[in-house]
């Protein structure tokens, strides 16, 4: 097919993001996994867990543009791990709220500086004007935050 509207694949901007997001994300998971027997999703649960305690799954779904069942699953092998505990939200008692235990603390503590050697990995193939232009071009792609997130 050579149509001059057809797709092109390896020039599609939402595919090339998602082939490289793929990528990053099979790399770290295989990481993860080895080491502390964790998922990609349960380790970004754990990540906005250990920035933002005592939240809903639905919010962490929501913060990180999860899918809530992926999420829910997560959270679910989380607490049957003991990195995690459900508390009674205090406003409504039918909502749980989301917090790392000691345990799951130790462990986000431990993964934190590996997610942040792989990134620098990551980045230093990049100088630092195109760190800069990376960074604007991903805000500017992003779309608007949901106020509520913040």
């Amino acid at each position: 097919m050579t149509e001059p509207d057809a797709l092109d694949l390896t020039r599609f901007l939402p595919y090339r993001l998602s082939v490289l997001s793929n990528t990053v994300s099979q790399a770290i998971a295989a990481d993860y996994e080895q080491r502390f027997g964790l998922s990609v999703t349960q380790w970004r649960a754990m990540a906005i867990l250990g920035r933002h305690d005592g939240l809903a799954a639905r919010d962490v779904a929501s913060r990180a543009a999860m899918d809530k069942v992926a999420v829910s699953r997560a959270v679910a092998a989380l607490v049957e791990k003991g990195l995690l505990r459900r508390d009674t939200a205090p406003q409504d008692k039918r909502e749980s709220r989301l917090r790392l235990t000691a345990a799951g603390c130790r462990i986000h503590d431990q993964i934190v500086p590996l997610a942040l050697e792989h990134e620098r990995r990551m980045l230093e193939r990049l100088t630092p004007e195109e760190r800069h232009w990376l960074a604007r071009i991903l805000d500017a792609l992003q779309p608007s935050p949901n106020p509520e997130n913040d």
